[in-house]
């Protein structure tokens, strides 16, 4: 077999004879009257015309027979099979193409439609243009690129020879574009807030720092996808409004978490955290239905359905109920046993009650399948919320819950500014004690949510929530993941 460099090398030597038989091999422009999705969709109208029409494609596969080239070639709508006959166009024509085109090159072809005797739709080729010679081949047709880390690195490979792959960011674009039709349909605006923060607000994540040269300053890459800033527009006055966008969080990877990935915020005055559940499961099921065509999904193992009644979890009665601790009652040292005891691994640093109990909730959480929504968590736990008017220490927040993660996150939001800066104070003594994760004092919207923000609900969603319902690892979902340069 032939090494990459020496296919390389005759494939310069194929560019150079296009070059002095006076073929540009690659023109600025190429002639396509039809896509080859069309030509195959109107097959009968433009083959019964008779008329001679050009198309392009890259091609996927050559089979040369004698006198006869079949060929397939694709223009990201559709795949169709072309022919020359030698018989019928100038022989310097046909010999150009055997000695010069491989599988890979663009082409632009010229031609009529034509039914052959194994019923193939094909283009009885007149003449022929190259559109861009490749130098590389292409993977293997049913290997393809095998090595995961080869697939992510050459995702544009991946795309082109893997149908499946290439379906399901076809998939992926409709996920997004339901979420926001959904949206827009319930009178929301789209807004874009800003990416570069002076204060890394509205999450519990450690930030990203880059310095800001024209200002002299370090500002953070956001971690939410404008929360505080979308709050911003609740006191401007905008009574419902989403931003889909990038967020970024300088944290650990797995299958479920990546650094930088696209969520979608919405915010909408005058309306309580259960609206937002009410709201959010009627979105959840669209979004299933317009993109994959069903409610019901095989995710991790568990078997999901959309569409019958959502459970309640309650956050202590459900850790309580697994791990026999009563999250009211616990100190520290308790809590830490237990998940030792439970084999549960965490980041033994700067550790808290906090952190514990959560650690404790993400044990629990592992064996819920869902759909369902977890409700009554602490107000130390979510410093955004707004407190229950029947239990002060509990907030109106709610977690989706679908395969043992939470899978979007919602609550009614804190528009009581002293209550506010009060929480962010409790935040800042966690920072100061070495917690990174905990979240900044942002006394700019403290100073906004003073001049008075109304009832709002909020909820935010992921990435995260596609590579579930596609039942794959989030990377795998994301077009070009991040990879470490080649050494």
């Amino acid at each position: 077999m032939a090494s990459l460099d020496e296919i390389r090398n005759v494939r310069l030597q194929k560019l150079e004879l296009l070059k002095d038989k006076g073929m540009d091999p690659y023109p600025a422009r190429v002639k396509k009257d039809f896509t080859l999705k069309e030509v195959v969709d109107d097959f009968s109208k433009l083959s019964g015309e008779g008329k001679e029409i050009s198309l392009v494609g890259r091609i996927m596969s050559l089979r040369p027979q004698g006198g006869l080239v079949f060929f397939n070639f694709y223009d990201g709508t559709a795949t169709f099979q072309g022919l020359l006959k030698k018989e019928d166009i100038e022989e310097e024509v046909f010999n150009l193409f055997i000695d010069a085109v491989d599988i890979g090159d663009f082409v632009e072809v010229s031609g009529t439609l034509f039914t052959t005797k194994r019923e193939e739709k094909t283009l009885q080729i007149k003449n022929w243009k190259m559109a861009a010679k490749s130098l590389r081949p292409l993977p293997e047709k049913w290997h393809g690129l095998q090595d995961e880390e080869e697939r992510f690195r050459r995702r544009y490979l991946d795309i082109l020879t893997n149908e499946e792959v290439r379906d399901l960011f076809y998939k992926r674009t409709k996920f997004w574009n339901s979420m926001r039709n959904f949206l827009i349909e319930r009178g929301f605006i789209e807004v874009e807030t800003p990416v570069f923060e002076n204060t890394a607000g509205g999450a519990e994540a450690r930030p990203f720092v880059t310095h800001h040269n024209a200002l002299d300053i370090d500002v953070y890459l956001r971690i939410s996808c404008g929360e505080l800033w979308q709050k911003r527009l609740m006191v401007a006055g905008f009574p419902k409004v989403f931003e889909i966008g990038r967020i970024f969080r300088n944290e650990g990877m797995d299958a479920e978490h990546l650094q930088d990935y696209t969520q979608m915020e919405f915010y909408t005055a005058y309306e309580d955290y259960n609206y937002g559940m009410d709201l959010t499961k009627e979105m959840y099921r669209k979004i299933a239905m317009d993109t994959f065509g069903t409610l019901k999904f095989t995710i991790k193992g568990f078997e999901v359905d959309l569409g019958k009644d959502w459970e309640i979890y309650d956050f202590k009665e459900t850790i309580k109920k697994i791990t026999g601790i009563d999250i009211d009652e616990t100190n520290l040292k308790e809590a830490e046993n237990k998940l030792q005891e439970l084999k549960v691994e965490y980041d033994r640093k700067n550790f808290n009650l906090t952190r514990a109990i959560d650690n404790l909730w993400k044990y629990c959480r592992k064996g819920i399948g869902g759909p369902g929504f977890l409700i009554n968590v602490p107000v130390y736990m979510e410093p955004l919320a707004k407190r229950k008017s029947d239990n002060k220490n509990l907030v109106e927040r709610f977690q989706i819950i679908i395969a043992g993660s939470e899978v979007g996150k919602g609550f009614s939001e804190l528009n009581d500014p002293i209550d506010q800066a009060g929480r962010f104070e409790d935040q800042s003594k966690l920072r100061e004690a070495g917690d990174e994760e905990a979240q900044m004092f942002d006394h700019d919207f403290v100073e906004a949510l003073e001049y008075g923000m109304p009832p709002t609900c909020g909820f935010g969603i992921s990435e995260r929530l596609f590579a579930f319902l596609a039942d794959k690892p989030v990377r795998e979902c994301q077009i070009f993941p991040l990879m470490r340069p080649k050494e």
